[in-house]
């Protein structure tokens, strides 16, 4: 809704949004390309595939790792999500590298994904 006043002759512009509109839909984080990959056992949930390039849609915030997750569990994991998530985080045994780098060093779930980050997944939990 845009309204005009005018002030001393001149044109003055100001833009209004309705109160249910939220102010963050105004400007959306752009779309994510990833590159995902599973390794160590871990791609058998995801039906024996390693490698996955996705593009995360636009959204109000940006996207971090805890988003991430879901989203996986959501659009990517076939079966046992028990082996791969706990909680809102992945299961211990789950190792996790950003840019080759161990998670924990970038902030975990915190982590804002940048377009065409390498997110690693590799399970370290085998049978015997």
């Amino acid at each position: 809704m845009v309204a005009m006043v005018t002030a001393h002759g001149l044109n003055t512009y100001f833009r209004f949004t309705h109160p249910s509109f939220p102010a963050c839909a105004e400007k959306m984080a752009a779309p994510v390309a990833l590159h995902l990959e599973f390794g160590g056992g871990a791609e058998l949930l995801f039906d024996g595939v390693k490698e996955h390039h996705v593009t995360l849609p636009s959204q109000p915030e940006p996207w971090d790792m805890k988003q991430l997750l879901v989203w996986i569990q959501r659009n990517l994991l076939k079966e046992r999500p028990e082996l791969f998530v706990q909680g809102d985080s992945v299961r211990p045994g789950i190792l996790v590298l950003i840019n080759d780098a161990d998670w924990e060093l970038k902030g975990e779930l915190d982590y804002q994904l940048q377009d065409q980050d390498n997110i690693v997944f590799i399970s370290t939990l085998h049978g015997g």
